[in-house]
């Protein structure tokens, strides 16, 4: 198996690498910015210029429907939020969403600083999404996918993963910090979605995901082994750690995954025709890397992503999330037009643009592959070329 499509050695162009590696047909440890020339020729074009740059709208939101989550994961990035019992109103989402679609945003995945299935009428939420033209998607611990959800919702999706950080329910308990029997619960769970996907010939894409942690490293086979024999999803990833800067767990912060990667080959073999393991070794490889070796500006913020808190709030990077420096306004109180285009989103422009240091930032972040991506082709780094 290989974790890198450039040999180890091969310097600074790495940056720029675009082929999947085989196993991993989603391009989950990849991006997918090279399927969007419009839109990235649009960010290009922009320099310093705040007139340009207000009318570039995200590509991919995160949206959080609500604060509250009934499991305290120990891996938890966002738990200096405080799981607050709060959430998306649907009649302002229901005027917002169109709006958002129209604008130029492709897709949107529901997970966020809560269990997104817990709010009362996601099943709406998931409609009028749709009806807005808006690809959508979940990330969620699962234990809340009902029959209703499955049945009203599962068809309108591009893909659902499931966080699922075990292969046996003690180890579950201990990571999730909730009760054994949520593990079965939600195998359960997925085995239902998994049938009526099947049944009703739905093309929404089913997996799983799981950290890579100290406590779970012996079980990641027979985790694989379970998704595929006997639950039926497409996919596992089993991706590392990232610190989070304002998180107040740090039991991870020093996590070593040197020796992890001799674990990408053994579950390799697991993959069939149906089902991939997707074993995040090129992001994990990328831990090594040193800050300067990676890139030194940020150019996915604040352009192709944004991230809706429960309380309406948005913001230009999920990583800081409470840093008003970050935050350009409010759903509830503006549209989705006067955010993106408003002062407080100026003044971000500028302070990504001359100020932000990187080094601040979580290694690994979630724009990290877009933004090796950018900074090769705003750096022309590659060496001649017009000799295509």
């Amino acid at each position: 198996m290989r974790f890198n499509n450039l040999p180890a050695d091969s310097g600074k162009p790495a940056l720029i690498q675009l082929t999947i590696n085989m196993p991993d047909k989603y391009a989950i440890d990849g991006h997918k910015l090279a399927y969007h020339p419009q839109r990235i020729a649009q960010l290009l074009d922009v320099g310093e210029d705040w007139e340009k740059a207000k009318s570039v709208y995200p590509i991919y939101m995160e949206v959080s429907p609500v604060g509250a989550c009934n499991h305290r994961c120990t891996f938890c990035g966002v738990d200096y939020i405080g799981y607050k019992s709060r959430s998306l109103s649907l009649e302002m989402l229901k005027g917002r969403l169109p709006e958002i679609g129209r604008l130029g945003v492709k897709s949107i995945m529901y997970a966020g600083e809560g269990e997104p299935l817990l709010h009362k009428h996601i099943n709406e939420i998931v409609q009028c999404t749709y009806d807005s033209g808006i690809s959508i998607s979940f990330t969620t611990n699962g234990t809340a996918m009902d029959e209703s959800f499955i049945e009203k919702s599962l068809g309108k999706l591009e893909w659902i993963k499931v966080s699922l950080n075990a292969g046996s329910s003690q180890t579950y308990a201990e990571v999730h910090q909730t009760k054994e029997k949520d593990f079965h619960f939600v195998v359960d769970n997925l085995k239902k979605a998994v049938k009526f996907k099947q049944d009703n010939d739905i093309s929404c894409t089913i997996g799983v995901q799981t950290l890579l942690l100290p406590e779970n490293t012996d079980e990641m086979c027979d985790l694989a082994k379970l998704c595929r024999d006997e639950i039926g999803v497409d996919y596992l990833v089993i991706k590392p750690y990232s610190q989070h800067s304002f998180s107040e767990t740090r039991q991870y912060e020093n996590i070593d995954y040197s020796d992890s990667l001799s674990l990408g080959e053994k579950l390799s073999l697991l993959g069939t025709n149906d089902f991939s393991v997707v074993f995040r070794g090129h992001t994990i490889k990328k831990y090594a890397l040193a800050d300067d070796e990676r890139y030194s500006k940020c150019n996915s913020t604040p352009f192709l992503w944004g991230y809706v808190m429960a309380d309406g709030a948005v913001y230009g990077c999920s990583a800081y999330l409470l840093d008003e420096r970050f935050e350009y306004g409010n759903l509830n109180e503006l549209t989705f037009k006067d955010i993106w285009q408003g002062e407080k989103r100026r003044q971000n422009f500028h302070y990504v643009l001359k100020e932000l240091d990187i080094k601040e930032c979580r290694k690994n972040c979630r724009m990290d592959e877009a933004n090796r991506y950018l900074f090769a082709l705003k750096e022309n780094q590659i060496p001649h070329v017009n000799f295509i």
